[in-house]
């Protein structure tokens, strides 16, 4: 049998909309989740009152792993469907989250945007869908979660639906080609089969939405380049860098440079799953061996690249941004944290050079003082200190970002050019 084709997905949405029961279920229902696993999560939620919380269980009990640094058995994160096996990124839903969830949006091919049929669009959901959608992620399912809490209502379901349109039209979507799946979670209803509750619902299942999905170009033609994610150092290995390649192919014996530091050094093995790879293409999460590189040359937000072509370290650039959610405004001067790949930067506003029409493209007003919310401009950017940047046209992973200030996402954008550090 053939391996199919992988996706990556990732579940965005506002933190009580059902998302973890979400991928519970999906998980359950396309067998990778077995009965009595999930017998056990019962349990465990009946011990602690909250029964209708097993399938959430699955993912928490990774997010408790994670902080206590056990490795993570993935095989609870992927599932397959006819057509595909996918891997869920999974993307918390908090507030203090948005950054995993951003990390998580650059590495994803598409989304569930979650959304509760009882409480409708939160400002959460906003953010993510608008996050999303800069973070360069195109395709899209929205599900209209909780249904059973309205009773299977069509008129419940459509006011969510039109709530959510008009929210993601003004972020830039073609509404009318995303697919909104009413379901429930905690039934299962429309999710592997239909429901008999909602006869007025004529659209696909949520699996049959994952299989119109198609697969993103790979871009291996184009010079390597990797964000690091994470940076282990386990015995008898040496240093482990864990991160996604975004373009080009990395094989044990190749010379790569770690940038913004320059090291250079060989890679020795690389692992996926604990398996062995020969070669590591775009869309692989993957950790490999180098040895003799000290931990501080190569770190979280660093990036790899073969060592005849260098990842670009940046002393300035120019990017389009746009203005999610900015109490006041954004002047020349302003040094705000940006999100870009997997690094975390402070970064300084040093020209607005112009602000745009958001319905045509055309510029409205050359050199503004400031831009608030709602705006779009071409800004002139100087990283505080040396980090990779890149054209958002040559490697998209690497040239957009998110700005983030007073623990929220002010503004998003791409990469337009880079001026390279001498």
């Amino acid at each position: 049998m053939a391996s199919k084709e992988h996706l990556n997905l990732i579940f965005i949405g506002h933190v009580d909309h059902g998302k973890s029961t979400t991928v519970g279920r999906i998980l359950y229902e396309t067998g990778a989740l077995s009965e009595q696993q999930l017998r056990k999560l019962k349990e465990e939620a009946e011990k602690v009152g909250k029964a209708t919380f097993e399938f959430a269980f699955t993912m928490d009990t990774l997010k408790e792993e994670r902080e206590r640094g056990v490795t993570i058995d993935l095989s609870h994160k992927e599932f397959n469907t006819a057509k595909y096996d996918f891997t869920i990124i999974d993307a918390p839903g908090h507030r203090d989250f948005v950054k995993n969830m951003i990390t998580g949006a650059s590495q994803a091919d598409a989304a569930v945007i979650v959304c509760s049929a009882k409480d409708g669009v939160q400002a959460q959901t906003k953010e993510h869908a608008f996050l999303a959608k800069v973070l360069g992620i195109s395709q899209f399912v929205i599900g209209i979660n909780k249904m059973d809490a309205v009773e299977w209502k069509e008129d419940a379901y459509n006011t969510v639906v039109a709530e959510l349109k008009g929210l993601l039209k003004n972020v830039g979507y073609k509404v009318d080609e995303i697919p909104y799946v009413p379901y429930s979670a905690f039934t299962g209803g429309n999710i592997a089969s239909r429901s008999e509750k909602s006869p007025w619902y004529k659209g696909p299942t949520l699996l049959e939405c994952f299989d119109k999905f198609t697969v993103p170009a790979k871009p291996k033609d184009k010079p390597l380049r990797m964000p690091i994610q994470d940076v282990f150092t386990i015995t008898g290995h040496g240093t482990v860098p864990v991160g996604r390649v975004e373009s080009g192919v990395l094989k044990p014996g190749m010379n790569i440079c770690i940038m913004p530091s320059g090291v250079k050094t060989d890679v020795k093995k690389i692992e996926m799953h604990h398996k062995e790879l020969k070669e590591a293409i775009p869309g692989d999460n993957v950790g490999f061996n180098i040895k003799g590189v000290d931990k501080k040359d190569v770190q979280r937000g660093n990036v790899i690249g073969p060592a005849d072509v260098p990842p670009t370290v940046a002393e300035e650039f120019k990017a389009q941004v746009v203005v999610l959610d900015h109490p006041t405004a954004i002047a020349k001067g302003y040094t705000p944290v940006f999100h870009l790949h997997t690094a975390q930067i402070a970064c300084t506003v040093v020209e607005i050079l112009e602000k745009k029409d958001p319905k045509t493209g055309q510029t409205m007003e050359k050199n503004p003082d400031f831009i608030k919310t709602g705006d779009i401009a071409i800004l002139k950017i100087k990283p505080l200190r040396p980090v990779v940047v890149e054209k958002f046209s040559e490697f998209p992973a690497l040239g957009r970002f998110a700005i983030r200030d007073m623990g929220q996402t002010v503004a998003a954008g791409v990469v337009l050019e880079v001026t390279p550090k001498k």
